[in-house]
């Protein structure tokens, strides 16, 4: 038995975390965006603080320590031919402390790019646009 979607927006957090000159891309292993690179991150629990979900979802997807510097951009998705669900994503920047991508169950892949390869690769739709917005942020 399968549940439907819910019927309303899903608030989200993912993090474009980066290390000296790079930044930090996952691969989805399961849906929404199986197979594509994308952010860490994952929707914010009722009551949580967004940056308390924030730095809950990146421990639980790659086991990283990081500093969040600020808000980055947001992105919405919205119900479709490719998409059950209606998503609001706040995308954070933030700068790796500690430890190495370790992935969990919903990844199959982490990779450190250059800010600007991040197109090189099947990526979820816009995501270069936040990554160049949260790299601006982090060199300010």
């Amino acid at each position: 038995m399968t549940s439907a979607p819910p019927r309303h927006p899903q608030l989200a957090v993912s993090a474009s975390i980066f290390r000296e000159d790079r930044v930090l891309l996952v691969r989805r292993a399961r849906s929404p965006a199986s197979g594509f690179y994308s952010l860490p991150g994952g929707r914010v629990e009722y009551g949580e603080p967004l940056e308390a979900a924030l730095l809950r979802e990146i421990a639980e997807e790659t086991a990283l320590t990081v500093e969040i510097a600020g808000l980055a951009g947001w992105r919405e998705v919205v119900p479709g031919p490719a998409n059950a669900g209606h998503y609001v994503i706040l995308s954070f920047a933030a700068r790796w402390i500690a430890g190495e991508p370790v992935v969990n169950d919903e990844l199959d892949d982490a990779v450190w790019v250059a800010p600007e390869a991040v197109g090189t690769f099947k990526v979820t739709e816009g995501l270069p646009a936040i990554v160049a917005a949260a790299w601006a942020a982090i060199k300010a």
